[in-house]
This record gives structure tokens, sequence and C-alpha cells, in this order.
């Protein structure tokens, strides 16, 4: 059940932030020399995968992932797409050494590298797997969705999100890198960032109220341990609360860096 929640809020997360995730793949559509092989790194649910592979007609997709579930949920998108011939997917813990993922003409990593134990490694592997000319872009989370602003849960929501941060920096997680200066490490030139500063506003399509719905449950899932019960009870309610609430937003940050061999 954790995976196929996860899944929804990738697949939610893309529906809702469609324009974000249009312009970013039109700029590396736009920056891709030729029709390269694509290889997505932690592809997760495949929604990269599937937008590259439409925005670059004729190029190949590799999905890499850890998860089954995903790359099989991922196959499945592909298929019913009528894009399972251009896509293959490969199943890899990106902290091990990698299969032969190479030559590539893009490598796409969306909120993937903060997950690894050694991302210097994986953008060393990244660099190697890489034609000449070709092109890294590593798209990261500034800040997780933020629903309740300008509300009455906006300050338990406020909370949740301070203990989500804590536990992220605990676990060791790298975020917030300037992952910029990682890529010129590894080698990378002609590195470019990009800030995004995404500001919905009400009213929103119902999708958003699903997002609001899966983002905040699984937080409180994973928080349990740590928010107190006037902050659960309080969270609760807000979430039981969501539907037909016509003063939600959604406010996020992200950053995507892109980088040549």
């Amino acid at each position: 059940m954790a995976h196929d929640h996860l899944i929804e809020l990738l697949d939610l997360d893309a529906e809702v932030l469609h324009d974000y995730f249009r312009d970013v793949i039109g700029w590396v559509g736009r920056e891709a020399v030729g029709q390269p092989h694509v290889v997505d790194l932690g592809a997760g649910s495949g929604t990269a995968s599937l937008a590259l592979a439409r925005e670059l007609p004729d190029a190949t997709v590799t999905a890499v992932d850890l998860s089954p579930e995903m790359l099989a949920h991922l196959r499945s998108r592909a298929d019913a797409a009528g894009l399972g011939d251009r896509i293959r997917t490969v199943q890899a813990d990106l902290d091990q050494p990698w299969p032969d993922l190479g030559p590539a003409g893009v490598i796409w990593a969306a909120a993937s590298l903060h997950h690894l134990a050694d991302p210097a490694t994986a953008l060393a592997s990244a660099f190697g797997a890489l034609r000449p000319d070709g092109l890294l872009v590593v798209a990261e989370v500034d800040a997780f969705p933020r629903f309740l602003t300008g509300t009455p849960g906006e300050q338990v929501e406020r909370r949740v999100h301070a203990e989500a941060a804590k536990r992220r920096h605990e676990a060791g997680l790298h975020m917030h890198e300037n992952w910029g200066e990682r890529m010129t490490q590894a080698g990378f030139r002609s590195v470019t960032e990009r800030r995004f500063d995404i500001d919905l506003r009400p009213p929103l399509p119902a999708a958003a109220v699903r997002y609001a719905q899966v983002s905040l449950g699984r937080m409180r899932h994973g928080l349990a341990d740590r928010l107190s019960p006037a902050d659960l009870a309080a969270l609760d309610a807000a979430v039981a609360g969501l539907p037909g609430r016509d003063d939600l937003s959604v406010r996020t940050e992200r950053t995507v860096w892109l980088a040549r061999r």
C-alpha cells in the first residue's frame, strides 16, 4: 500500500504541477543534441520517462529504478501510451556499481540524487555514461508542497513541515545541496541553474485536493511518532476536511540544473 500511495503521489505531482514539468521538459528538448538515448535515474512512476519520450519523438529512454513496483507501473503506462517500444526499464541500485547504461545523450535525475549515500560517485558514473556534449539534468525539491497557507490549518502544516525537515536531516539525505557545484567538480561544464517558485491559487482542480490528501497523509504516517497528540488531531481534522474545500493552494519550490559533459 505504501508503494501504491507513493506512485499516486508522483503521478499527482506531475498532473498538478504540469506547467512546471512542461517548462523543464521543453527546456531539455531544446538543449538536447539530436535524438538521444535518454537515461532516467530513479524514474519512479515514469512521468519524466514518458514526457521525454514525447518531447524527443525519435529518442529511446532507459528508465532506472530500484523498485520493481515502480517499474511495473511505468511499463504499464508506457504500453498504454503507445511508447512501450521506445522505453525500457532497468532495476538497479544507484548506490551500487551501475549496469551499462551508456552511451547516453541525456541523463535525467529528478528528486533522486538526494537519496543516494554517495552522490559524488553517482555523478562520476553519470559523466562516464554520457556521450561528449551530452546533458545531465538534475531537478530537486527545495520545499515540499504546502497546501493550507492562509487557512486555519496553516500553523499545524508549518509544524509538520518543520518536523519532516528534521527527520530528513537526521536521515542524512542530501537535501539543499549545491548540485551545480557538485556537477562542476565531477567534470561537467556549462552549468545552468533555474529556480521555479510554484504558487497555484484557488480555485484548484480536484486532482490538487487529492494531491493534498496523499501528501499530508504520507507526512502524517511518517511523523506519527514525532508529532504531539494535539498536532496529530489537528492534522487529521485538516486532512478529513479537504474534500470540497475551495481555499487550498499549492506552493513549492524546485531547482533544476543542466550541464554538459
